[in-house]
């Protein structure tokens, strides 16, 4: 068996300068500890960590990484840091995340979410050396229909509240500048779309994970707002590995109008698509306390999809991209991170293990990004 430590991954990141904004959030701590494993040399740009308890903080990545506090929406600050950076890679997750957060914050959603990006777009057009960067959107872009039919690249976007909305905006904003001022340039843009992800160390409000894991150190009830919403529940390393092999990807390419600088889904399989109600008990049988579940649908001041699904062809047939852990697999091991670290173990080192578990199965499945080979 080759080692996974010549992987194309690592062959394509190590050494190379790659920035994450919104490297403080959750997904944005695994993708920093994912490619600081792969040997990258990673900076971040983002507000300081909301969360003391939150994976960025416990696994003290501050001190392990180029840590920059900005705000995307400090047009002057961004660009200047931009333009000093030279980076090879750029993965672009800096936002306000949160649909209850849209309808509380709605302006400084849409500046933070669209004028962030259209900064970060910006200032890529005076970039003289090669950069690859991915756009971080989400599913919840697409105009929601409520069908049961997946969701693909080519279906309409919208939004019925201002976070989706205002990343349908990204992704036009995005195909847009692509068009307009990247057709011949060193720079590539691709964006991505994912499911809701999961995985240790979130511990954002509003989340349903977050939530449960408050309850299971409690004892206390959990509501569930929606409990028979279904979503396409996804361990936090599916999109991550998508992300980073569409960088890789879009670094070997000498075209920028194909197929790759474009928009991806990067969806779980379709069995993973399962309610609210059966997430919660599910992670019910591996957290160490047990709690119980009021499963009726609170009182709310804003709207949420009942259904909504991705279809990742593409990245299937384009990347060669599939999911690698089922939704028994994601939601225990989720369980099992912070039950882990609860009892003493270290946040990275957490993190680290289940990094390398899922990089190991991939191998198993024969992932192109997991293999030595070209």
């Amino acid at each position: 068996m080759e080692s996974l430590d010549m992987s194309r991954l690592r062959r394509a990141y190590e050494g190379k300068k790659v920035l994450i904004t919104g490297h403080t959030g959750f997904k944005g701590s695994w993708l920093s500890e994912w490619l600081l494993g792969l040997g990258a040399r990673v900076s971040g740009y983002a507000l300081e960590a909301e969360d003391e308890d939150g994976n960025y903080t416990m696994s003290d990545l501050a001190s392990r990484m180029h840590h920059h506090v900005g705000d995307v929406r400090d047009r002057l600050l961004f660009t200047k840091f931009l333009k000093e950076g030279a980076y090879d890679f750029i993965f672009h997750l800096a936002a306000q995340p949160l649909v209850g957060d849209s309808y509380r914050k709605p302006v400084e959603t849409c500046e933070t979410n669209i004028m962030g990006t259209c900064h970060l777009l910006e200032a890529a057009r005076s970039f003289t050396h090669p950069c690859s960067m991915v756009v971080v959107t989400t599913d919840k872009c697409y105009e929601n229909m409520e069908r049961p039919l997946a969701y693909s690249e080519a279906d309409p976007l919208g939004g019925r509240d201002l976070y989706s909305a205002s990343k349908a905006a990204v992704e036009l904003l995005s195909h847009a500048y692509r068009c307009s001022f990247f057709e011949n340039s060193s720079v590539r843009v691709a964006t991505a779309r994912a499911g809701n992800v999961i995985g240790g160390g979130d511990m954002a409000r509003d989340r349903i994970v977050p939530d449960a894991v408050r309850a299971s150190r409690s004892g206390q009830s959990i509501i569930l707002r929606n409990p028979a919403s279904t979503r396409p529940w996804q361990h936090v390393l599916e999109p991550l590995s998508g992300y980073l092999w569409l960088g890789v990807r879009l670094s070997e390419t000498s075209s920028t109008d194909g197929e790759l600088c474009g928009a991806f889904n990067f969806g779980p399989r379709l069995d993973s698509n399962r309610s609210v109600y059966q997430l919660v008990e599910e992670l019910c049988r591996h957290l160490p306390v047990r709690f119980t579940m009021e499963a009726v649908a609170a009182v709310q001041s804003f709207h949420e999809a009942g259904l909504l699904n991705l279809d990742s062809a593409k990245a299937e047939a384009v990347l060669h991209w599939r999911p690698v852990w089922n939704f028994e697999t994601a939601v225990k091991n989720t369980a099992v991170w912070y039950r882990e670290v609860d009892q003493g173990k270290n946040a990275a080192d957490a993190t680290r293990h289940d990094i390398a578990e899922y990089e190991r199965a991939a191998h198993g499945a024969g992932l192109p990004w997991s293999l030595n080979q070209e």
